[in-house]
């Protein structure tokens, strides 16, 4: 059996009828794996197409993030006011410490001629005026410094609107932030640096 299936298969091989068939399958397939190729190309032409015409499109610019917020006049006006109170309790601060310190000093000399009793009834008496004291103190100035980050924080909030609206109206794709704590920007042209244009259109539109 098995030299009769060598023999007939060696017999369908040489056979002329079989050999177009064999050429229409291999043109076939060279046809198909060429046509996948062409097909790849173009995908990636298309793709790098794609990508340059995006590069063209993008409009980025940057600014320097402490020179904004440190020049910008609003930020300025209001470390002058916080500046101001902060005067005004250190002043009240001192007088406050110096008339505790005057009544410490005549407990001391009263002191001298009290009994143990009396003793620790004025000792107590001190302390807790110290504590009242350094309370009243402490409030205060926690109030001021409160005072002062939430409104930096309102100025900052505002100054990134203001770029992010100045971004949109004039078709910008990015604008980045730098600063020399964070230096997300390495190397810019003078053309992409935005930092004095948007400063002085922010202190514009605060002296309105």
């Amino acid at each position: 059996m098995k030299a009769v299936f060598d023999i007939n298969f060696a017999y369908i091989l040489k056979s002329n009828k079989i050999l177009p068939y064999l050429w229409f399958t291999l043109l076939l397939l060279l046809a198909l794996i060429k046509i996948k190729q062409m097909r790849n190309i173009f995908y990636v032409v298309v793709l790098a197409l794609a990508f340059t015409s995006c590069q063209k499109q993008a409009k980025i610019g940057f600014v320097d993030n402490g020179t904004v917020i440190n020049d910008y006049q609003e930020k300025k006006d209001l470390e002058a006011r916080v500046q101001a109170k902060s005067n005004v309790f250190q002043k009240r601060r001192d007088s406050l410490v110096g008339m505790y310190q005057i009544e410490l000093k005549e407990a001391q000399l009263k002191a001298q001629g009290m009994s143990p009793a009396s003793l620790q009834k004025l000792s107590q008496e001190i302390q807790q005026k110290e504590q009242l004291l350094s309370q009243k103190i402490q409030l205060e100035q926690k109030q001021i410094e409160q005072g002062y980050q939430t409104e930096i924080d309102s100025v900052i909030s505002k100054v990134k609107k203001f770029v992010k609206d100045y971004g949109k109206k004039n078709g910008y794709t990015f604008i980045l932030g730098t600063s020399d704590a964070a230096a997300t920007v390495m190397y810019g042209t003078d053309e992409h640096d935005l930092t004095k244009t948007i400063l002085e259109a922010l202190n514009k539109e605060y002296k309105k």
